[in-house]
This record gives structure tokens, sequence and C-alpha cells, in this order.
């Protein structure tokens, strides 16, 4: 296998299949292929780095049962639960976050779904976010119906987050109150409503490398142009509170055959990423270009003024309008 042969194809619009991506992931030379996974995020994507945040809006008591979740009511873990965030907390997070050069701001909602009642006060609460910012607004509220999503549409809400989480292969072992077909057809009915789709998935749940790749290319097949890159953080109480951590090569490798394979979208670090932070900037390097920044739903995230200095100092400039 020719890495530069394949570099050269992705550069002159050619896709990746999966069966080069199995090479791919396999290639023994780990600083070559992360090398032509920069090179393929320069040409599509620039140095620019797209910076998102989410609102824990909706806490824990989901009925859905996740194994990597520690909102899942099926586990017992010792999260902080609540129906819905106060409004006034949320606008203040989002304007805070707004003032560091966030570019886009989610509420994000536990629960296979969500009610009517509780999406017009999240409604309520985008309004005022809206009014008093220039952000662009994100939801990822679970297996919404089409009607939900027209609200969120018409409410000015530009993008939908809908993770398929892991390969279309492994998904039934790592959850089984809902199915992954379920989840594409909101992605489906959100992108036909002409909203962008933010999805991508978490790794070290127990998948193998070919599945990764797998989900790399389940994505490009849907046409994801935001993709978070999660890394499992164990969490006492939940069935995969033992899984081993994946190794540096296994992570820099898996983002480097993203790109590949989804050259033009933003593979953005998400979830975890405070495991790989000493070697963050070789991921920086390997194809990242977007970050979700700030804290996570119910983990500790990173500042974003330390990313910007680190994002920045590896090259990278925030821009507001990515």
């Amino acid at each position: 296998m020719n890495i530069e042969e394949i570099t050269l194809a992705v550069l002159a619009g050619e896709r990746v299949t999966y069966k080069v991506g199995v090479q791919l992931i396999h290639h023994p030379n780990k600083e070559e292929l992360y090398a032509a996974a920069d090179k393929i995020r320069e040409h599509f994507c620039g140095n620019s780095m797209d910076l998102c945040s989410i609102t824990n809006a909706k806490s824990g008591r989901c009925s859905q049962n996740c194994k990597w979740c520690s909102q899942s009511a099926h586990h017992k873990t010792n999260i902080e639960e609540y129906e819905l965030i106060d409004k006034e907390q949320a606008v203040r997070e989002a304007l805070e976050n707004a003032k560091h050069g966030v570019n886009r701001h989610s509420l994000v909602t536990s629960g296979k779904s969500i009610s009517d009642e509780n999406l017009d006060d999240l409604l309520d609460i985008y309004a005022e976010i809206k009014q008093k910012t220039n952000l662009h607004l994100c939801a990822s509220m679970g297996l919404v119906t089409v009607e939900q999503l027209q609200k969120l549409h018409e409410a000015g809400i530009t993008h939908y987050h809908c993770n398929l989480e892991t390969a279309p292969s492994f998904f039934s072992q790592v959850c089984s109150t809902h199915t992954q077909a379920e989840k594409i057809e909101v992605i489906k009915a959100a992108q036909a409503l002409g909203m962008r789709v933010c999805s991508g998935g978490i790794i070290g749940m127990g998948e193998t490398a070919e599945q990764r790749v797998e989900l790399a290319c389940a994505l490009a097949d849907l046409g994801i142009m935001s993709i978070p890159i999660n890394i499992l953080t164990p969490v006492e109480g939940t069935p995969l509170a033992n899984a081993h951590d994946l190794t540096e090569d296994e992570v820099l490798s898996t983002i480097a055959v993203f790109r590949f394979i989804n050259p033009k979208a933003n593979l953005r670090f998400a979830g975890g990423r405070l495991k790989i932070k000493s070697y963050q900037h070789k991921a920086l390097r390997a194809g990242i270009n977007s970050a979700l920044t700030g804290n996570y739903l119910t983990t500790v995230g990173s500042n974003i003024s330390e990313d910007i200095t680190d994002f920045t100092a590896s090259g990278f400039r925030i821009d507001p309008n990515v």
C-alpha cells in the first residue's frame, strides 16, 4: 500500500473505501499516516479551528441502557439529576462561552426523546441566547419527531446532533433499547429540513480497529460534516467501567483514518480529551480541526482559554465564522 498514492487520490476527490481504510489503520509507519492525514486536513479545511460548546439541559434518569453512559437509569452512578436546567443558568453559560470565541452552542438533554412541553421550555432558552449572542445554535435531544425537528428549525437552530456512537456491526452490543437505524432516521429527517448534522461516536468501547473504520464509512455515507470523536471515559457503575484505555497509536490512527474517509469534515475533539492531553498536539497534526470545548455533560472538560492557546500554538486560528 502506497500512502502517497492514496493521499493524492483523496486530494483529487476520490473516496477511500472500507477496504483501504482497514489497510490504513493498520499501516506500520504511523508517522507517515499522520502526516498524510494532516496534509488532507490542510488542503480541504485550512488552518481554522471550529469551537463548539454544550449545556447539559436535562440530566439523568434516562430509560435507555447505553453501556457507556452515566445518565442511564439502568446503571448506578452518582451524577446530578434534574428535569430541566434553569433558564438563567443556561443563558449565562452560553454567553460566557460566546465571549471566549465559541462558534456554536448546543442544549443537550438526556433520554430517548424529549417531551413537547420540555421542548417549548428549551425553545424559550434558545430565543434568549439568540437575542443576546451571535452563536450558531445546535440541539441534541435524542430521537425527536419530524414535527419537533421542524420546531427547532423554525426557531433558528441550524444544527442537530445525533451520534451513530459506533459501527453498525457493534451497536447492538452496547445498546439494546434503541437501534442505530432509528438514529439514522432522525439524521436524515434533519437533513431533509435543511439542518446541518453533527454525528460521530465513541472509541474504546471494545470495538475492533476495523469497526472504527466501519463507523467512519457510515458517517461518510450520510454526508456528515461535523464528526465528534469521543474517547471513552469509563464511569464507575456502568458496564464499561473496566474498559481498557486505547493506546496513543490506536487513537491517532483512528483520527487519521477518519480524515482519509471524511476529508472535508470537521473532525472534532470531544469527550475524553483529557485522557489524551499529553499527546493532543499530535492529534492536531493527524486530522483534527475542531473541538468541543468547555465542560461536557457529566464530566469536567477543558478550559476554553487554554484550548485557544494550545490550538493557536499548533498553528490554528480561531475563526468564529467557520
